[in-house]
């Protein structure tokens, strides 16, 4: 156990990680499943690993560029219990998610001159809306830059 648990700390020393991620990185370096197991067990009985922490953390990186519905993937992916997934993303409230929107909308958008609102949806809204914000949200967000944009050009 104690190879596996030295490569374990090692790992978490890095960066967080699930205990599914870590669970398939030490079996990846060739440590017996039984030795995994308990690895991981001692990690998160110190602490070290904590699922519920994890997705929280990775909301709070994340939640800048991406929409709840595509942290929920992500948490997925890194086998992370849904449960969990959806307490963390919770944590993401609607008005974060328009700011966040915003911002994503005002820099995909950049300095391109759109002929109307529609135009400005259809490019950078379909692109925020690929990266997991609410059709709602992007809409939302849309205008807000659309309405900004254009009274910034009368004034």
């Amino acid at each position: 156990m104690a190879g596996a648990l030295d490569a374990g700390l090692r790992l978490v020393a890095q960066r967080s990680h699930s205990r599914f991620e870590l669970r398939r990185k030490l079996g990846r370096r060739g440590y017996a499943e039984a030795e995994v197991d308990a690895a991981v067990a001692r990690l998160v009985e110190l602490r070290y690993l904590d699922d519920r922490l994890f997705a929280e953390g990775h909301v709070r990186r994340r939640s800048a560029t991406r929409g709840p519905l595509a942290l929920s993937a992500e948490l997925a992916a890194r086998g992370i219990d849904r449960s969990l997934a959806d307490g963390a993303v919770q944590g993401f409230d609607p008005e974060a998610q328009l700011a966040a929107a915003t911002r994503l909308v005002e820099r995909l958008a950049g300095r391109k001159s759109f002929a109307g609102y529609r135009e400005l949806l259809d490019s950078a809204g379909a692109k925020v809306l690929r990266r997991g914000f609410s059709p709602g949200t992007v809409r939302t967000a849309c205008r807000a830059v659309w309405e900004r944009t254009t009274t910034t050009r009368e004034a």
